[in-house]
């Protein structure tokens, strides 16, 4: 049996979490503000001495923009919040989680409290995409324990109705 193809919609959705988790990294690692980050984001496109420019270009080409600057600011916007509903399921204290990780998470968060449109399995399996992407060997374990304990508690009603 063959895998499908993501179709384009699904493709530029996931380019734009890529960018979300690449910009929500370099925010927490730099403490630039989300403007001057997404800015730079879109200003690197022209960068031809970026390495991997190729891929950067093919990733924001595709992107869905509108979704990226929503992601990304939001996730910031309710840091806070995302927080206080991650970290009673970690096995570590918030501070201790990798960046990477802690970014996918709080994207991940973010989409299953607010995003009510996103089907919770689809975050969970973004998330798990991005971790194997970009995080360590094995942070998508982790991702895909924490995300599925959060979909279970924001999204009780989805989740036992698609495990029936």
């Amino acid at each position: 049996m063959s895998e499908r193809k993501p179709s384009a919609a699904q493709q530029s959705r996931h380019a734009a979490r890529e960018l979300t988790v690449q910009g929500l990294y370099q925010w927490h690692m730099t403490g630039k503000s989300i403007t001057t980050i997404e800015a730079e984001f879109r200003s690197q496109v022209a960068d031809d001495d970026l390495e991997d420019h190729e891929n950067w270009v093919k990733v924001m080409e595709i992107a869905d923009k509108a979704l990226f600057h929503e992601l990304l600011h939001n996730t910031v916007r309710f840091k806070a919040e995302l927080d206080r509903d991650i970290s009673p399921l970690l096995d570590r204290r918030l501070e201790d989680l990798d960046a990477v990780e802690l970014a996918i998470l709080r994207l991940g968060a973010y989409e299953l409290s607010r995003r009510m449109d996103v089907p919770y399995r689809v975050v969970i399996n973004e998330g798990v995409e991005l971790a194997k992407s970009f995080g360590a060997t094995d942070g998508h374990k982790y991702v895909n324990g924490i995300l599925d304990k959060l979909a279970i508690r924001l999204r009780s009603a989805e989740v036992s109705a698609r495990r029936l």
